[in-house]
């Protein structure tokens, strides 16, 4: 490995260059198996390291922070609004074989609960009903359309350059949802400026008050998620999940320690969540329990959510 002015270039055996600058700790970058990555300095931005984090890839239900963005940017939003929940989102989950908030038919979540059963069990029928009802248009296809051109505008307003969508939930009819790790990066820094969207992703659990039928929604990331169902990740703070075949497995995460935050991005990593947990201590420092995170259970590793 060579050293160059606080910087360090290692070359994989992919052959793709992985950069970063070294953190005070001067270690080592860890080995991923994400095929992009990036992690940044949560309040300056300063890339730490990245691979491949300029090339454009399927995001899968990482789309969902930017659909939760442009709803709760929305001028005079009222989290309170009550939103009728259609058979057709229930059954576009099912064609789809998508996540589900397991919304039922009739019932009216409010805008707020939507937010939730989007971003935690990664509902595909919450998201639906958010781009409908945000949407402008005559009918449910100009509705969510119109939503979609929403995302791709204020993906242009925030310069990333890199970055597409045609879905409001990311799942692709025509593959053109894509995205960049540094791109979502920057989307997810811009995001955690809201104190809805910070409080939203790292809520481990969330009553979904009769809307659905589960009691609760919990997050399908598992780094906030205490043992034993998750990793208990010391600082965790959030942020969203993705899985399809198209993309493989996602995670955009969020870790707060010492004073510090830092933004990653993990695209197509089988390994996501102990390259997430391995990048955040070598950025920020091992916490004390880190290594008790980092373990996986003497049987088995803990199950995958899959979104």
């Amino acid at each position: 490995m060579r050293r160059a002015k606080g910087a360090l270039a290692v070359t994989i055996a992919t052959g793709a260059l992985f950069t970063a600058t070294a953190p005070a700790q001067a270690a080592a970058v860890p080995n991923l198996t994400a095929a992009g990555a990036i992690v940044i300095d949560g309040t300056n931005g300063t890339a730490l390291m990245a691979k491949d984090a300029d090339t454009k890839r399927p995001m899968a239900s990482t789309t969902k922070i930017m659909t939760a963005v442009v709803v709760t940017s929305l001028p005079g939003l009222n989290l309170d609004q009550k939103v009728t929940v259609k058979q057709e989102y229930l059954d576009y989950v099912y064609a789809k074989g998508a996540s589900s908030a397991q919304l039922k038919a009739g019932a009216t979540p409010t805008v707020r609960q939507l937010l939730y059963g989007m971003m935690l069990p990664s509902g595909c029928d919450a998201s639906y009903a958010l781009a409908d009802t945000f949407g402008t248009g005559t009918t449910m296809a100009a509705r969510t359309a119109d939503f979609i051109a929403k995302m791709n505008a204020k993906a242009k307003e925030l310069g990333m350059a890199n970055t597409v969508f045609d879905s409001f939930d990311g799942i692709s009819a025509t593959g053109n949802n894509l995205s960049s790790p540094r791109d979502l990066a920057q989307l997810t820094r811009h995001a955690m400026t809201s104190p809805l969207f910070q409080t939203l992703v790292k809520t481990a659990t969330y009553s979904t008050g009769g809307t659905a039928t589960v009691a609760n929604w919990s997050n399908s990331n598992l780094l906030v998620q205490p043992r034993p169902t998750g990793y208990g990740y010391p600082g965790a703070i959030g942020v969203k999940t993705g899985t399809t075949t198209a993309a493989g497995k996602c995670l955009v995460f969020s870790v707060t320690r010492n004073g510090k935050t830092i933004i990653g991005v993990l695209l197509n990593d089988e390994e996501r969540y102990m390259d997430s947990m391995a990048l955040s201590d070598w950025a920020l420092g091992p916490a004390a329990s880190s290594r008790t995170a980092l373990l996986r259970s003497n049987t088995k590793p803990i199950p995958d959510v899959l979104d």
